[in-house]
């Protein structure tokens, strides 16, 4: 018996013979179902606020007679909900309400990351998981029985337990997962926050027209649950300590990644916050983040309010650029393994390449669609152009901070994501503040400004980016030291 396999715990070195999948997948499989069940806690707000507020600024658009701002309301008579079941919420309050999360977001990714660094991923994931799906399950009741001012609290609640959730999947998948299956891998899983996306829309769009709202934050929030108690069972932090990994897998692993978790220095701090490629990878994130957050918080409500479809519609609408963007990461993950593998191009390239088309593309499309009027055909094909395009992000810039250093994987995304959810927080309010009339001509800027946002934050990167190991990494190798690696 290997040294490997001693690390093993004793009771449950027999149960690896039980194992269909890799560990390594099973494990990016978890973190996966743990990211559709975040996003479905995040976004189903989105779509219950289009169903339970009075729909006043739309009312006064279509009054006017500046009517190529306004499209006809298209209502099924299952939707038509009595008034004194609506609440009174003016646009401004709706994305103060939908923004406020990332106040709590942004707070939590740090010492989520350093906690996940230092002490392994494992119970961040789990119980930052748990706790979203235990503050979606209290969202009606804070809806009902506490008012705006409640609902806002629950938000921030759930930032909070989220914002740990991406530094923890990269420390997880550090662990885990070596650099030649990265792309693979890593893209499967965090495309679980795109598929999350498109079941929250498509399901809280059947939900929300056949039972009471209330029906959504339950579906979705008691999911979450399940989920904890699942991945509490079937992963561990680290290769070393799963009692059910092959031997074989466990050797493989550690030739290929080595003991990422154990005996690290403290976190070099000066030298990774004064890295070019940390700035670059933090302005591509907010960049990103900026035209992400923008169509993910508000889309529905731009379907709703701008384009008038119906509640049942507006989740299919919403679900297909979503799915165009989840086939997409999935596909260009191996992609990107492939071009890195065979030398086609360098690791660094690579990942400024995606990053730049993930940019560029999806912007330009967002900019044509809101000039599409109210041609709702073209606007959801052109709008899923765009998600589309942004598919590679994933096999991009979202992998950097597992290259940039393994051992402080969750340190490094927990500043870039955390960085990236400064533009959640902001664009929130300013998106509200440019569209108090839910109109047409309002949404022209909002796209326009993704754009700009999107392009100049892919060149900086592109400057800045890098997908090496840094010097400040204990696994760093000078160059000349790694042929060995290069050949591989």
């Amino acid at each position: 018996m290997d040294m490997e396999e001693d690390l093993r715990p004793k009771w449950g070195q027999g149960c690896s013979r039980f194992c269909l999948l890799p560990q390594r997948v099973v494990c990016s499989i978890m973190g996966f179902l743990s990211l559709i069940c975040v996003y479905t806690n995040r976004v189903s707000l989105s779509m219950v606020i289009t169903v339970i507020v009075v729909p006043i600024n739309r009312t006064a658009v279509n009054e006017t007679d500046d009517r190529v701002d306004a499209c006809p309301m298209e209502l099924e008579p299952s939707e038509v909900v009595k008034n004194d079941d609506l609440y009174d919420w003016d646009e401004q309050t709706q994305s103060n309400i939908l923004g406020v999360f990332y106040g709590g977001y942004i707070v939590s990714h740090l010492p989520g990351g350093i906690l996940a660094d230092k002490y392994g991923a494992k119970w961040v994931l789990g119980i930052c998981t748990l706790v979203s799906g235990i503050s979606t399950i209290f969202s009606h009741i804070a809806i009902v029985a506490g008012g705006i001012w409640c609902l806002m609290v629950i938000r921030v609640l759930m930032g909070l337990a989220q914002g740990p959730i991406f530094p923890a999947l990269s420390v997880l998948l550090a662990s885990w997962v070596p650099k030649r299956e990265r792309g693979t891998l890593g893209t499967l899983c965090y495309s679980g926050s795109t598929l999350g996306i498109i079941l929250s829309n498509s399901c809280s769009g059947l939900l929300l027209s056949s039972f009471p709202w209330p029906v959504t934050f339950y579906v979705f929030g008691g999911a979450s649950v399940i989920w904890f108690i699942i991945f509490s069972f079937l992963c561990t932090s680290s290769p070393m300590t799963h009692p059910c990994i092959k031997p074989k897998e466990m050797t493989y692993l550690m030739q290929s990644i080595g003991q990422t978790t154990k005996d690290k220095p403290p976190i070099p701090w000066k030298s990774m916050l004064l890295s070019m490629a940390m700035l670059g990878v933090i302005i591509s994130q907010l960049g990103h983040d900026w035209g992400y957050f923008v169509m993910v918080t508000f889309l529905p409500k731009y379907m709703s309010d701008v384009l008038g479809v119906s509640t049942k519609s507006n989740g299919l609408y919403t679900s297909l650029p979503y799915l165009a963007m989840w086939l997409a990461s999935l596909a260009s993950g191996p992609l990107a393994d492939w071009l890195i593998r065979t030398g086609k191009l360098s690791i660094t390239t690579e990942r400024k390449l995606f990053t730049f088309l993930s940019a560029l593309l999806p912007g330009l499309f967002l900019v044509i669609a809101s000039y599409a009027g109210c041609n709702k055909t073209a606007v959801v094909t052109l709008f899923t152009i765009s998600m589309l395009f942004m598919g590679p992000y994933y096999a991009g810039q979202k992998l950097t901070p597992m290259d940039m250093s393994p051992s402080y994987a969750g340190t490094i995304m927990a500043l870039t994501n955390g960085g990236g959810a400064i533009a959640g927080l902001a664009s929130s309010p300013i998106v509200g503040a440019l569209t108090p009339n839910a109109a047409l001509r309002e949404w022209h800027v909002v796209f326009i400004t993704c754009l700009v946002i999107l392009v100049i934050s892919a060149l900086i990167f592109w400057w800045l980016g890098s997908g090496e190991v840094q010097p400040y990494d204990p696994l760093y190798k000078a160059p000349g030291d790694n042929e060995e690696e290069k050949k591989k």
